[in-house]
């Protein structure tokens, strides 16, 4: 998954949890197999490689369903959250450009927006097209997290009565929540990070954070997130840190991300969404309705 892993349970013999730790490492390693854009055998590299091509990639339905779910989340957000914007991931190298301190010019910004747009992905049940040669499609933001979900639900089916699955920041509670005491999980703070900004308890579901403060770049004295507005080509400003809280990981983690995206409409929309957050503005201001 390409971050730090954890995966913790309650209440179960040392010898159980080793043979169904080893069972559920194999679950996050098919899943970054089949979605990683690293990987070059993977089905985002394929359905990536064949962009402009006439033929059309045919997908199971896994993939189908996670296709559909990024659809909802382009609706949701008003077409900020927008899974095929990888030409701005390209041209936002953020190595590249903080080691000439200079930012991509209009024209490379304009190129790279011809080849992004959810709506133009042509896509019919078991198969999909991106018609436009360099058209991308990444499924960050989603698959990490529904990757957690699936770990934890394979964990319920091997018998473990609890636990919680930790994917990169990513997490997910399950099991007889009932018997033990909340989970106890440590927000960072985006200005310090190595202090945490506040304490989540939570007791099952999924909770997961998008910022600006893991990866960045600052060019000229300005700070830059790698959360980019597919709709300008530009890094998006406004939240550092939105924490979201839901009954699965990966609606906490596209919630977040959304709101993230929406910038000062961020918080109006979780408040309409009805999930339990924590944001922190740009300027250190806390917005909190979790655990309240």
């Amino acid at each position: 998954m390409g971050s730090p892993c954890e995966i913790q349970f309650r209440g179960c013999p040392v010898k159980i949890a080793k043979d169904v730790v080893g069972k559920l490492e194999k679950e996050i390693l098919r899943l970054e197999k089949k979605y990683s854009r690293f990987l070059p055998d993977s089905t985002i590299t394929h359905i990536n490689e064949s962009a402009g091509l006439p033929d059309v990639v045919t997908v199971d339905e896994e993939t189908e369903r996670l296709l559909e779910y990024a659809d909802t989340c382009h609706t949701q957000s008003q077409g900020l959250f927008d899974i095929t914007s990888g030409s701005l991931r390209k041209l936002w190298n953020y190595h590249q450009l903080e080691e000439k301190q200079a930012l991509p010019d209009s024209r490379e910004i304009n190129l790279a927006l011809e080849k992004i747009g959810w709506e133009k992905v042509i896509r019919e049940p078991g198969m999909i097209h991106l018609p436009i040669p360099g058209m991308e499609i990444d499924f960050g933001g989603i698959v990490k997290e529904y990757a957690a979900d699936c770990v934890a639900a394979k964990a319920e089916e091997e018998g473990i009565a609890s636990g919680m699955v930790e994917l990169g920041g990513d997490i997910r509670v399950f099991g007889l929540e009932s018997q033990h005491l909340p989970w106890q999980v440590g927000i960072r703070d985006p200005f310090n990070t190595d202090n945490a900004a506040a304490v989540i308890e939570i007791q099952s579901g999924g909770l997961a954070t998008s910022g600006d403060y893991e990866r960045y770049t600052i060019i000229q004295g300005k700070k830059y997130s790698h959360i980019l507005n597919p709709l300008t080509g530009w890094p998006i400003e406004g939240f550092s840190s939105v924490s979201v809280l839901a009954q699965q990981c990966v609606v906490a983690g596209s919630a977040a991300s959304i709101a993230v995206l929406l910038g000062s409409a961020g918080k109006a929309w979780l408040d309409e969404l009805g999930l339990p957050y924590l944001c922190i503005d740009s300027d250190g201001t806390r917005h909190r309705t979790v655990n309240n």
